[in-house]
């Protein structure tokens, strides 16, 4: 049963990290802004460093996806029960892996929790501690980030795109002529105008605004990564735990590489899904919708809401493309009914792993 259980859990944890760990980066490839490899490589990283973090950022939800409140003390603690959930929700979580669906841990984790549970004599879920602590979470999130990813591209939508320069003017007040407008700048004030125009310009320094965004774009691309380690590494590690095979720091560290392995062998499809068929992105909209990623993760992980990271991240690139107007609704409605279907089949999973085993 110890070897099961080993096996079962870090079987779960490279799943999720096939799933999940690309998502941060899904609007750098999609946008062409880096390679898959170089994507790839720095998703791995800032989730390897996101799960070591989650150890003292995130403890809250280790309580939480432990089970306990959710069902009997008695069933939360036992093996079978444990062995249930990890098989569960690794079974469900690779199949949608290797179909392409980008689907929550989160969901299926709460799957797992409840079939596994239920497959044992004298099992019960109690509903109420379901419904406000993880579902109410969960079905707000997508919903918020995809308004908050229409308002930011919105926002970020005001400046020009021609206007690609930012320089700064030291000299004396100079007139611009870009063709059909002529402005006046005074000493020492920052010109945000075509690279033609200031290349006419006595400048001491000048930016290429559109190559900070990228930049700007990648770092905000690990910050999603990072938070979702933060987030989703202390939800696996309760089975860990639970088990009391290893002990905290350990189990981290457990989780953390094989998340890593996970994504390094199986994250393509789901990258594909996300980066090239959901929508088709600029840098400025990817910014805007991991910015809204980003921030609304690690909200929701300080405060110990168990989000999914995976909702977060697809809600606001969609709220983006519909702001852009170039969401792909039937992709969407795909991947939405896969949503649906990730609680349900993992919790048949898990009641038929518990009655088999």
């Amino acid at each position: 049963m110890e070897w099961l259980l080993i096996i079962a859990m870090l079987f779960v944890s490279l799943s999720n990290g096939a799933n999940d760990n690309f998502k941060g980066f899904a609007t750098v490839w999609g946008s062409a802004t880096l390679s898959y490899r170089q994507a790839l490589l720095f998703a791995t990283i800032a989730t390897v460093a996101g799960s070591f973090a989650s150890w003292m950022l995130a403890g809250t939800l280790v309580e939480q996806f432990s089970g306990k409140g959710l069902v009997p003390d008695a069933i939360a603690s036992a093996p079978l029960f444990i062995l249930g959930v990890a098989s569960g929700t690794a079974l469900t979580i690779f199949l949608a892996t290797r179909l392409g669906f980008p689907v929550s841990t989160t969901h299926a984790l709460i799957g797992g929790l409840i079939g596994a549970s239920l497959g044992q004599n004298g099992g019960e879920v109690h509903f109420a501690k379901l419904a406000n602590a993880f579902l109410l979470p969960l079905l707000f999130s997508p919903m918020l980030a995809a308004v908050l990813g229409m308002l930011a591209y919105r926002f970020f939508c005001l400046r020009p795109v021609e206007k690609d320069c930012a320089c700064l003017i030291t000299s004396s007040p100079i007139p611009v002529s870009d063709g059909t407008l002529v402005n006046q700048f005074s000493a020492s004030s920052i010109v945000l105008a075509p690279d033609a125009t200031c290349e006419r310009l006595d400048v001491q320094a000048r930016i290429s605004v559109s190559r900070s965004l990228d930049h700007l774009h990648v770092l905000s691309a690990m910050s999603i990564c990072f938070a979702r380690g933060v987030n989703d590494t202390p939800k696996l590690a309760a089975l860990f735990i639970a088990s009391r095979l290893f002990d905290n720091g350990i189990s981290f560290a457990l989780i953390g590489i094989a998340m890593a392995v996970g994504g390094l062998l199986f994250a393509g499809r789901v990258a594909k899904t996300m980066s090239k068929r959901m929508t088709h992105m600029d840098h400025t909209q990817g910014l805007a919708a991991n910015l809204i990623t980003a921030m609304l993760v690690l909200f929701a992980s300080k405060f110990g809401l168990p989000v999914s990271t995976t909702h977060v991240s697809v809600g606001s690139i969609a709220g983006v493309g519909a702001s852009a107007k170039t969401l792909n609704w039937p992709i969407l409605r795909n991947v939405l009914l896969s949503w649906v279907a990730t609680l349900p089949l993992t919790a048949v999973a898990a009641w038929c792993v518990v009655k088999i085993v």
